[in-house]
């Protein structure tokens, strides 16, 4: 984004976030930045730091709330973001992705229809992850005919529509 403050047009504008107490600075850190930057920002907690709370408790709320359009796209961390990101793709319709770098945060949207970057509190610092989770959001899936063919081959594996090799 050009200008920090304002969303583009096009952007998806309805962002839900989560996150254990490995991520959970950086969640705040990072709602807050969507909020300055004009986006609605959905918190599916944790409220407060807690080392006993577990990921899946606040990201796989998040992941219903993408897979049933009730946010246009999630942010999900925890401390490395493997956990948060393997919790969301449980989660029918959810393509989540573990990105700590500019390159996957577009293309996993642009290719694959990525729907929910996951990050690791703990990985990344916070002007990273801002960064990160710009790309993503200004990111749009390209609809290219190999990309979509892709698409629907995991939604049918997801569906169990595909058998298992042997």
């Amino acid at each position: 984004m050009s200008d920090s403050r304002t969303v583009p047009p096009g952007t998806p504008k309805r962002i839900g976030v989560a996150a254990d107490h490995g991520g959970f600075e950086s969640k705040a850190y990072l709602a807050g930045m969507l909020r300055e930057a004009h986006y609605e920002v959905v918190d599916f907690g944790d409220t407060e730091p807690k080392p006993e709370d577990d990921y899946p408790d606040f990201v796989v709320p998040l992941a219903w709330a993408v897979a049933r359009g009730e946010v246009d796209r999630g942010v999900a961390i925890c401390g490395s973001g493997v956990g948060a990101c393997i919790a969301a793709n449980k989660v029918r319709d959810v393509r989540a992705c573990l990105i700590h770098e500019s390159f996957s945060a577009h293309q996993g949207v642009e290719d694959d229809d990525m729907n929910v970057i996951c990050l690791g509190g703990r990985v990344v610092t916070n002007t990273v992850a801002w960064e990160l989770v710009k790309i993503f959001l200004q990111a749009r899936f390209s609809g290219a005919e190999r990309h979509r063919r892709r698409v629907a081959k995991v939604a049918r594996l997801e569906n169990r529509e595909i058998n298992p090799p042997g």
